[in-house]
């Protein structure tokens, strides 16, 4: 899936930026930036609620994303000049953000399947382990878009973008292949979930409906991730905009882009180590530091290279940080409305990197001025964090938990 969503932004990345004008770009820029939020407002009042429906539908979901983006992949290559592209683009979009909701609902049954093999219990999965399998989900998906390039850059410089959007079409199909592997949870009524694993009453699913973070602690580590993805969001632009005031060559945008994701691959390689000795909260808040000290010394350095640097720190932080908050989220987050739950978090983080890269589209700073408010955000994000945690301070534990602590104390 995520190799097929790679090969959609190269063949797009040639008409909407670099091949014209700086004033042209932005204005396919900005336009693009609306349609990239425009799908949650499907995806989160519609989708998710159907997605929690049954075990079963998360299976389906995953199933009809990928056969829906390979019939609208070819529908794109024969309009990629005309303005049948963008609504064509938003269904790409929409079905995109239907996986990576379903993905992390799916998570936790994964692991409770997992956990069934080895011993043959039926309790929920290790959900110390969350972060590590969603790292190593994002790990296995990252080398994908990374390998996905190379073909698809061949396709682009022999064939033109049409030719890509039809390779994408098979790589969805074969992606469908394997969604139709996976197994169809179905528990049955009664079966225990395990004590870490938290079941919804009705009073919570109506709670979930308007706040699915009413839990305190998936609040907090909601919004300094929104921040870290904000902030991802801000750099890419300013960079991209920053280097071509500066008249840099483009190999530079090449660098930037290679040491984000370089960076990513570090976090998503250590994650599973880092968590054996710390918690995903004190992994939140090392990240938020990270990214302020190196926004400080890219601020005081100012050069190209430091910017290189920066995105690599930018790249490890996002990578630390979003699994990490995907397991508090699966483990604090009844498991029957995290559909509807992973919806909200995605469309509320998919905002917040949208208003980054807005300023940094609107805005024209320069690289200094960029790395400066960097390092605001990611100080502001650290102290936040950091005073949530001391007032949150015990009181953090999945609803079950707390219930039977209330009912120890009358």
């Amino acid at each position: 899936m995520i190799a097929g969503d790679t090969l959609v932004t190269i063949s797009l990345a040639g008409s909407l930026f670099f091949s014209i004008s700086p004033e042209a770009a932005k204005s396919n820029v900005l336009l693009y930036l609306l349609i990239t939020i425009a799908p949650f407002a499907v995806v989160s009042p519609l989708l998710g609620p159907l997605i929690d429906r049954s075990q079963g539908a998360r299976r389906v979901m995953v199933i009809v994303a990928a056969l829906g983006r390979a019939a609208v992949c070819p529908f794109m290559a024969l309009h990629l000049s005309s303005l049948l592209l963008f609504p064509a683009a938003f269904v790409i979009l929409i079905l995109s953000k239907v996986y990576g909701v379903t993905k992390g609902a799916l998570v936790p049954e994964m692991a409770a399947r997992e956990a069934h093999m080895d011993d043959g219990s039926v309790e929920g999965g290790d959900h110390e382990g969350y972060a590590e399998w969603n790292a190593r989900l994002t790990l296995l998906g990252t080398v994908a878009g990374f390998l996905a390039t190379i073909p698809a850059v061949l396709v682009l410089k022999t064939l033109g973008a049409p030719a890509v959007l039809y390779l994408d079409a098979v790589v969805f199909l074969v992606g469908a292949i394997a969604a139709f592997r996976l197994p169809s949870f179905r528990r049955r009524s009664g079966e225990a979930t395990g004590a870490a694993r938290p079941r919804a009453s009705v009073s919570d699913r109506h709670l979930a409906t308007l706040q699915p973070v009413a839990n305190p602690e998936v609040l907090a580590g909601l919004a300094l991730n929104s921040i870290m993805r904000g902030i991802a969001g801000f750099l890419l632009f300013l960079v991209a905009f920053g280097l071509r005031r500066l008249h840099a060559p483009l190999y530079w945008y090449g660098l930037v882009l290679g040491a984000s994701g370089g960076g990513a691959l570090l976090g998503l390689i250590i994650l599973a180590r880092i968590r054996r000795f710390v918690t995903e909260q004190q992994i939140l808040l090392g990240t938020a530091l990270l990214v302020t000290l190196g926004a400080v010394l890219a601020a005081y350095i100012n050069s190209l290279w430091i910017q290189v640097f920066l995105a690599l720190i930018v790249g490890l932080g996002g990578s630390l940080a979003q699994p990490s908050f995907d397991a508090m989220a699966q483990r604090y987050v009844p498991e029957e409305i995290q559909g509807r739950a992973f919806a909200r978090f995605a469309t509320r983080q998919q905002m917040v990197w949208v208003i980054g890269a807005l300023v940094a589209v609107v805005i024209p700073l320069t690289l200094k001025e960029g790395d400066v408010l960097i390092a605001i955000a990611a100080g502001l994000a650290l102290l936040g964090y950091g005073v949530s945690r001391i007032a949150l301070r015990g009181r953090a534990l999945p609803r079950n938990v707390q219930q039977h602590n209330r009912g120890t104390s009358t």
